[in-house]
């Protein structure tokens, strides 16, 4: 028989033995052994959160929600703020980051090859286990090789792995999903005050020129000696009072465009000039459900980054238990060594060899065991951070729907006050132009409609404002990825911890 032919037996001999060594070293698995420790948290229900699952589905949310308020200067500022805002940016690096420990994870999973080349000049001792002529002298000792290695996947260390990977990339897309809902809420809630700002500070301007009106009429009857010295005092300081407001206006109009040039990545004078305004139809115009849909979880993309962080973690727990069975590699590796450079290339300088690689842990004072602690620790932990998002969400919505109710009784009750207040006034003016009443009693009617104008203004953004809280609670019209798994999750019940 050939000496190749006693290599290949012998190499067949050598892989034929591998299942028999597996079988032995799963015999000694209980040397270390990850006994009962596990996680404990579970997941709540939708019914536990408050979601009735029966409900009748209401249609998502349109993606660009906020050009139904129908101003380009707000859609523009939005479009830019999405591209340009660097913690938008941010969060695209940090999903980047997490593909590419999905690839590193996925590659662990397939084949290794790796080449090496090494030439070494050695001098070798004489007073050594080398024999003359070897030992004493000088030589180059060469080699070229190529190493391969594949892991076999037996226990679902690998597979447990991708799948935690897999899950920290679907948890970091949704986290650039929300980040993006909530620049894009931040950047309408501010335009929405900054243009309730502009409105209020119009009705300042008109209160200002009617105390300085009032204020005159006082000093006529002053010096008529129709009035005492008490009202002239209180009416000079109307003025006063009123520029004060205005300034507090102009101040706080100037955080806001401060605040909204940060969000749209612009210097803070860039949005100087611009001048919103809260059309009253604005309020109504984002088409919102009335009711908590039964669908919420799958729509909000923080709740959706919790679950898939739980997965996550339950693959970190599953890869931790498996590391107490057997670990099983193919190696091989072929190549050329020599003593001398000049041998390296010459018949009978090759060398090679395959076989398993088995290895099994006994006994390591319970470092295993401490690793499957803190991994079923890390999935408690996210469990509980998911029920928390659930929670917030569906509290979330509850509240703004809450207060949209409440602004909507408020608003019609101003309603009524507003018209009592323009019906006073008109009463007011026909009696001055008909000589039946003075100039003063128009004017303390009039502070009374200016009133109205201000809870007016100050209800429509409450309204608006609270809508685009609505928009952001209920997911602002997120969809996972058709795609990807993620997608196939988003309407499922709450991941459970294995």
């Amino acid at each position: 028989m050939s000496a190749s032919r006693r290599r290949a037996r012998s190499t067949l001999r050598t892989l034929g033995t591998l299942a028999a060594w597996v079988a032995l070293l799963g015999a000694f698995g209980g040397c270390a052994s990850p006994g009962n420790i596990g996680p404990q948290a579970q997941p709540l229900s939708q019914a536990q959160a408050g979601i009735d699952a029966a409900a009748a589905p209401t249609p998502p949310l349109d993606a660009h929600w906020w050009q139904r308020l129908g101003d380009p200067a707000l859609d523009a500022l939005v479009e830019r703020a999405l591209a340009e805002q660097p913690t938008l940016k941010v969060a695209a690096a940090r999903l980047a980051r997490a593909q590419a420990a999905l690839g590193t994870a996925q590659a662990a999973e397939g084949p290794q090859l790796g080449a090496a080349v090494d030439v070494t000049r050695q001098q070798f001792s004489a007073n050594s286990i080398y024999p003359p002529p070897l030992g004493g002298s000088i030589y180059t000792l060469a080699s070229a090789q190529l190493d391969a290695s594949l892991e076999l996947d037996l226990f679902g260390r690998q597979r447990a792995a991708i799948d935690a990977a897999a899950g920290t990339v679907r948890a970091a897309e949704a986290d650039v999903a929300a980040a993006r809902l909530v620049l894009a809420s931040s950047v309408v809630r501010t335009w929405a005050q900054l243009a309730r700002l502009h409105e209020q500070r119009d009705i300042a301007e008109r209160t200002l020129a009617q105390r300085s009106e009032m204020l005159a009429l006082i000093e006529q009857r002053v010096r008529a000696g129709l009035d005492s010295a008490v009202e002239l005092h209180q009416g000079q300081g109307l003025p006063p009072d009123t520029r004060q407001q205005i300034a507090q206006l102009d101040e706080q109009a100037m955080l806001a465009r401060h605040a909204l040039a940060a969000l749209t990545a612009q210097a803070p004078a860039a949005l100087d000039a611009l001048v919103p305004s809260l059309r009253p139809s604005a309020a109504s115009a984002l088409a919102l459900p009335a009711t908590l849909p039964a669908e919420l979880l799958g729509r909000r993309a923080d709740v959706n980054a919790a679950r898939w962080r739980v997965e996550a973690a339950s693959g970190d727990v599953r890869a931790a238990r498996a590391l107490f069975y057997p670990n099983v590699n193919l190696v091989a590796f072929a190549g050329v060594a020599s003593l001398g450079l000049d041998r390296l290339v010459r018949a009978g300088s090759e060398q090679y060899g395959v076989g398993p690689a088995l290895s099994l842990p006994l006994f390591d004072s319970g470092r295993l065991r401490a690793n499957l602690r803190a991994r079923s620790a890390d999935l408690d932990a996210a469990v509980e951070t998911y029920n928390a998002a659930v929670l917030d969400a569906v509290r979330d919505v509850a509240d703004q729907l809450g207060t949209l109710a409440a602004i909507a009784r408020q608003q019609r009750q101003q309603s009524e006050a507003d018209t009592a207040a323009q019906a006073a006034y008109r009463v007011a003016m026909q009696r001055y132009r008909a000589g039946l009443g003075n100039l003063l009693v128009v004017l303390n009617t009039e502070s009374a409609v200016l009133a109205q104008r201000r809870a007016a203004v100050d209800l429509r953004w409450r309204r608006l404002d609270t809508e685009v809280a609505l928009v952001k609670a209920l997911g602002g019209g997120y969809v996972a990825d058709a795609g990807s798994p993620s997608s196939r999750a988003a309407a499922a019940p709450a991941p459970s911890p294995r």
